[in-house]
């Protein structure tokens, strides 16, 4: 069971994984053991799994970010799963409903390489394409400030 506290805490962690225990003490009105306390405790229940930068992938070369949706049949998934976690450019991948079964987000720094890499896709199904022109809302976590009792249930 988390409380306004916990919320708090995740949140300002999603926003910055770098704040020092000083920093969120100060948030919540809390002392720093009393934070630390807490975040290990929503690290062992597996509400954070844990911590990472956010990166530009503009900068790094990766000019070309795309959603590829794959139809490809249940029984590839013990084949497919390796495959697909293997692939360093592959930012997400997620098993989902309707007319196509997995939906990935891949970053490349060329359409020639997106290309490539959809080639060696389809031979476990036909995909369609999306390239990102633009993101209006970047990842930023799930807001839980203001949802009451999110947590509380799993």
């Amino acid at each position: 069971m988390i409380d306004e506290i916990d919320r708090k805490l995740i949140s300002l962690l999603q926003n910055n994984a770098r704040s020092s225990l000083k920093q969120l003490a100060q948030e919540v009105f809390l002392s720093s053991p009393a934070v630390s306390a807490r975040i290990e405790r929503l690290e062992k229940m597996g509400i954070i799994i844990g911590y990472q930068a956010k990166v530009n992938h503009q900068k790094l070369g990766y000019h070309i970010t795309a959603f590829i949706n794959l139809a490809m049949e249940p029984s590839q998934k013990p084949v497919f799963y390796p495959f697909i976690t293997a692939c360093p450019n592959v930012i997400e991948c997620n098993c989902v409903t309707g007319s196509y079964s997995m939906l990935l987000k891949v970053a490349f720094p060329s359409t020639q390489e997106l290309d490539a890499f959809i080639g060696e896709l389809q031979k476990f199904g036909g995909t369609k394409t999306q390239i990102v022109f633009s993101t209006a809302v970047p990842y930023r976590g799930i807001m839980l400030e203001d949802v009451p009792d999110a947590a509380e249930e799993g």
